[in-house]
């Protein structure tokens, strides 16, 4: 009997042990995913803001360019794979944005030209993506970068302002490591 209630109370201790340990796990994620929520939510405000001028209608839905699926790499991520996932969804759909972006992380010695390439090995020739850069799994510049240009662009930012804010944030400390991104071109003038 004596037997039994030993092994009782070391189980009890060993299931409050586990739940105190889920609990401070989750209460230690939780504040770092705030913390990354806020940064990015208010990048596109702050561009707004710099910029001096009222943001840009939201874009109009297109059609959307087919995807193969994500590669499994073979380890994890360097963010969570919602963002990761998300950050090559909009690589792949507007290409017109990231392909003037710089990346700052030193991949133009990869070849890389714009932060496009940290996701995009190739497209075909309407678009659509047919195999994947694997390197924006395992690159917070790249991510990061891609991620602040997906929430200015859909905040209503054109494709200069997205530009002029990513090389205000990012060249002062990463200068060095910068590709070398074609400009965008030049806004269309509207007649009025």
């Amino acid at each position: 009997m004596k037997a039994l209630r030993h092994v009782t109370r070391l189980l009890v201790f060993a299931s409050v042990g586990l739940i105190a340990t889920v609990v401070a796990a989750a209460t230690q994620a939780t504040p770092q995913k705030t913390s990354a929520v806020r940064a990015v939510t208010r990048t596109p405000a702050s561009a707004t803001a710099a910029t001096n001028q009222a943001p840009a209608p939201k874009p109009a839905p297109r059609a959307r360019l087919t995807t193969p699926p994500l590669p499994n790499v073979g380890f994890p991520p360097v963010r969570p794979m919602d963002i990761v996932r998300a950050t090559y969804d909009f690589a792949a759909q507007y290409p017109e944005i990231l392909s003037y972006v710089p990346c700052y992380c030193g991949c133009g010695s990869q070849g890389h030209k714009a932060n496009d390439a940290c996701f995009i090995a190739r497209r075909d020739q309407k678009g659509n993506v047919l195999e994947w850069d694997t390197h924006g799994f395992g690159c917070t510049i790249c991510i990061d970068v891609a991620r602040e240009a997906m929430q200015m662009y859909q905040s209503g930012a054109d494709v200069r302002s997205i530009r002029a804010a990513i090389e205000r944030k990012w060249t002062p400390g990463y200068g060095s490591g910068k590709t070398p991104t074609p400009l965008p071109p030049p806004a269309k003038k509207t007649s009025h």
